[in-house]
């Protein structure tokens, strides 16, 4: 048993940020079913496919969900997803919320038929404010909440996003929260609600939590931001052969590392000894590690760095990370087949339960796979179903 089997998700968002909450509350235990345009998720066709269904980013965010293709602007397709939200637990979005009422899936047409639903929206902004017709997308929600300015601030060089879907998948996991938490709320009272889920005010609060600093007073103390985090030296170490990403945190890390390194001078200032000098004083202690660090070999580095307990690891790319011999250790790639994409590597839940573990539940759905069971568990019979088909109003794999 897993901790949300029973709980049943209409999952009509798409790319990204939606989808990766969907696919955390899948591997809970969630029955996803995910509601596609027939022409398919745009982000089917991002990357590299085998089978031209579906790119890896879409392969791992959708992984043991139901595909139904549906096109919403028929009113027929209207009409069969009003009746699969009446069995659903939760209605999950990613739109604008003007749009969905415009489509006749506003909170109110939704509640009218299903009172108890979690009705759960991730879009741009909040819709109180100037921005709320605003689009969105992860670049977009960087930009307004100040993360490529970090970046040049800590860089030296011109601004730049993340290469992440970082807003995305942090409001996403905001989003999955938001569910459960309305989920316990409704166990306990057994109301429905319409949950907001903000894109900008939630990766506002995400990095105004780190950098808001002195403004957090009033008056100010400073301009904000957290010097050690925005250091230029704040970066892998270079080593003699590499790089080497290391951690001298506390004044104990700090102690056991002059000791390591002898009587350098660079590290003999006073200014340094403290917690709270290191930090006032943290681009001129990088400096000074930069140099120490470049004198040995990464692997001399680490034999030396953890003898002595201080925090440390060499640096991965993408495909040393796929080999790193501890995630090979715990069991986190896995080898499954896909009906159409072949043999694909996975990854296991990285979280670990002793009652409950989330699993996947099979693999990514092809387009409309599953259309036609969801339609007959909700009462269409065969005919109905193959007069959807004909008009263009469903997809069927």
């Amino acid at each position: 048993m897993r901790p949300l089997d029973g709980v049943r998700i209409l999952d009509m968002t798409s790319v990204l940020m939606g989808p990766y909450a969907t696919s955390v509350l899948s591997d809970m235990g969630a029955e996803v079913i995910k509601v596609e345009p027939v022409s398919g998720d745009i982000l089917r066709h991002a990357g590299a496919s085998r089978g031209g269904s579906m790119g890896g980013i879409f392969l791992h965010s959708n992984i043991g969900k139901r595909s139904v293709a549906i096109d919403l602007k028929r009113k027929a397709g209207l009409q069969a997803l009003l009746r699969i939200a009446r069995t659903c637990d939760v209605l999950f979005y990613n739109v604008r919320p003007k749009a969905m009422e415009r489509l006749g899936l506003g909170y109110e047409d939704v509640a009218a038929i299903n009172p108890g639903i979690l009705y759960v929206g991730a879009f741009g902004f909040g819709q109180d404010g100037p921005y709320a017709d605003r689009a969105a997308y992860d670049d977009l929600i960087q930009a307004a909440s100040g993360i490529p300015m970090l970046l040049a601030e800590a860089s030296g060089e011109a601004p730049a996003y993340v290469p992440l879907n970082i807003a995305d998948r942090i409001v996403g996991l905001h989003a999955a929260i938001a569910i459960l938490g309305g989920l316990r709320h409704r166990d306990r009272t057994g109301q429905g609600q319409r949950i907001d889920v903000p894109m900008f005010e939630t990766m506002a609060s995400f990095v105004l939590g780190d950098h808001m600093g002195g403004l957090s007073f009033n008056p100010p103390l400073d301009r904000g931001g957290y010097r050690r985090l925005l250091s230029r030296g704040r970066r892998p170490f270079s080593t003699a052969d590499g790089y080497l990403c290391v951690v001298i945190y506390t004044n104990q890390h700090w102690n056991r590392f002059k000791q390591i390194v002898g009587h350098a001078e660079a590290l003999a200032n006073p200014n340094y000894e403290t917690f709270a000098g290191r930090q006032a004083n943290v681009d001129e202690v990088n400096e000074c590690l930069a140099s120490i660090f470049a004198t040995r070999t990464t692997a001399e580095w680490v034999q030396l760095l953890e003898a002595a307990d201080i925090p440390c690891t060499p640096l991965n790319s993408i495909v040393s990370l796929m080999d790193d011999v501890h995630l090979k250790a715990v069991g986190f790639f896995k080898r499954d087949q896909h009906s159409v994409e072949g043999e694909i590597t996975t990854m296991r839940v990285p979280s670990l339960w002793s009652a409950s573990q989330p699993e996947h539940s099979g693999p990514a759905p092809i387009l409309g796979e599953d259309t036609g069971q969801v339609l007959r568990e909700i009462g269409y019979d065969e005919a109905e179903i193959a007069a959807l088909l004909e008009d263009g109003v469903i997809g069927l794999s």
